[in-house]
């Protein structure tokens, strides 16, 4: 099992993959700009899950701590955050679920990223670590919820190698019950991102929280 820090730890997507991942065996450090507020969502996670191996941190604690960290903050100020987390991040594998969004009176939209995504453009603010983008399409809301597996959805995942892939594809199991699908290269990311502005889309229209399946895999 591997110790993940989840960075965005205290928001809802962070805060849903967080509880997935320690319900199922991993453990796991809520990384925050504050201490006390991730301290305070992992004592969230273990009123649900009492043996869970979870706690709270500063973010660049909570990174030197992981094997594993899991970018799930906001698109507005990722490069500050992932450029001064650098240094820590080097040697590591990172996972990006960053989905630039936008909203106007059109409803959501993928904003034009000029690296291509966010997941490419936190691996050229920290070369020394490698980047996988994934769990891009999980709602927040199923994450949280009393669901054992979200077995009726898929994560895909993207990168550039094949090992710190193949250890992102295992870890979906603590959230699909199932391997992730390998979705490609890094650069997919660009398109895997704004995908989540369609889901919104979905779940407004038809009161959902909907993911996606790929069909014509055997699992």
């Amino acid at each position: 099992m591997a110790h993940i820090a989840v960075i965005g730890g205290t928001g809802p997507q962070g805060k849903g993959l967080a509880y997935r991942f320690a319900k199922h065996g991993h453990q796991v450090t809520l990384g925050s700009r504050s201490a006390d507020r991730a301290s305070e969502t992992a004592a969230e996670i273990l009123q649900r899950v009492p043996d869970a191996q979870v706690s709270g941190a500063a973010n660049q604690d909570a990174v030197a701590a992981a094997d594993l960290v899991l970018l799930a903050v906001p698109y507005d100020g990722h490069d500050e955050l992932v450029a001064a987390l650098a240094p820590e991040l080097a040697g590591k594998t990172v996972i990006s679920c960053v989905n630039p969004l936008g909203f106007d009176k059109g409803g959501p939209f993928g904003k034009v990223v000029p690296g291509g995504s966010a997941a490419e453009t936190a691996a050229s603010l920290a070369p020394e670590a490698t980047l996988v983008g994934a769990f891009h399409h999980v709602s927040a809301v199923s994450l949280w919820s009393e669901q054992e597996y979200l077995d009726h959805e898929d994560v895909l995942v993207c990168g550039d190698d094949a090992d710190a892939k193949a250890t992102v594809i295992e870890l979906a199991v603590a959230v699909t019950g199932r391997p992730g699908v390998d979705a490609g290269k890094l650069r997919l990311a660009a398109q895997l991102e704004p995908f989540t502005a369609v889901l919104i889309s979905i779940n407004k229209k038809y009161k959902t929280q909907s993911g996606l399946v790929i069909g014509g895999l055997e699992h």
